[in-house]
């Protein structure tokens, strides 16, 4: 018996591309799939048909949001200028809105969203950091509060917009404990 393909179609990849950047756009929370649909040259069924379901596009969509993130560079300084990027706004705003439905709605797609991206961003703090500190509490403690004061400071910048207030209380916090 043949055993199905796990790679993505061209069009299924196409289709998902097309989907993240209308959801970048337009928020997920109240995601329709006929405006989207409409929106991205396809139809409801040949999403639900490519995708098994809203659900599952959803967390399709959430996954192809950590790849952006995790993608980008992973000491502190350099984290915190690629995260306050004017052009990486849509991501984040996708992230914060995929973060708090996590939280509020754990049974939904985006059910464990909030949990892998906290792993996966201290897995990459963790990489950072000298082996010997890494194993060690200290390490641990280190990259926790550095991801909360990171994704701290990333909620007031998108609620305030007052980037100069914001970079500069990190910039203090990074020379602070920089060596």
């Amino acid at each position: 018996m043949p055993v199905a393909s796990t790679t993505p179609s061209a069009r299924e990849t196409e289709l998902l591309e097309l989907a993240y950047a209308y959801v970048l756009e337009h928020g997920i929370s109240d995601l329709s799939l006929r405006p989207l649909a409409s929106a991205i040259g396809s139809s409801p069924r040949v999403l639900l048909f490519l995708f098994d379901s809203k659900d599952g596009l959803v967390r399709r969509l959430l996954a192809r949001a950590r790849q952006d993130e995790l993608e980008g560079p992973i000491d502190v300084h350099r984290i915190w200028a690629w995260l306050s990027d004017p052009t990486h706004a849509g991501l984040l705003r996708l992230w914060t809105e995929a973060y708090a439905r996590s939280l509020t709605d754990p049974e939904g797609p985006w059910g464990d969203f909030a949990r892998e991206t906290v792993e996966d961003w201290l897995a990459l703090l963790a990489a950072a950091q000298p082996a010997a500190l890494r194993r060690t509490a200290r390490g641990r403690d280190q990259r926790t509060a550095a991801l909360a004061l990171l994704r701290g400071a990333l909620l007031d910048l998108l609620a305030t917009g007052d980037r100069a207030a914001v970079d500069a209380a990190m910039e203090r916090y990074i020379a602070a404990v920089t060596p």
